[in-house]
Formats: C-alpha cells, structure tokens, sequence
C-alpha cells in the first residue's frame, strides 16, 4: 500500500512543480527563475519518488 501511495505522491509533486512554474506561485508571488528552479526540483523530486515506488514494486512482486 505505501509504495502505491508513494506514486500518487510523486504524481502530485510533478503537478505542483508545473503548476509552481506556470503560475509562478508558492506561498508568495515567485520571481520567473525562482519559479523555474523550484517547479524543475519538485518536478524532478516527483519523478524520483516515482522511480523509486516502481522499483519496490517490481522487487515486491518478485519476492512472493
């Protein structure tokens, strides 16, 4: 169950990264290369949870 909540948690953070880069909001009203920097982070933080629940995943498949 948690590794399956870990992918809908990247999901989201790839969400909120796009929506930080398009809106330029987080909190506060952003400058456009803050925006950029921290959309790419939560976007690229969201892949690596991502890639990581897949892993545990197919590792837990095999396992049984």
């Amino acid at each position: 169950m948690f590794n399956w909540l870990s992918l809908v948690t990247g999901f989201f953070y790839i969400v909120l990264g796009v929506v930080v880069i398009i809106y330029k909001f987080f909190f506060t009203i952003l400058e456009p290369m803050v925006a950029y920097a921290l959309g790419g982070l939560l976007i690229l933080y969201g892949v690596f949870r991502i890639y990581r629940a897949i892993l545990k995943i197919k590792n837990s498949g095999n396992e049984e």
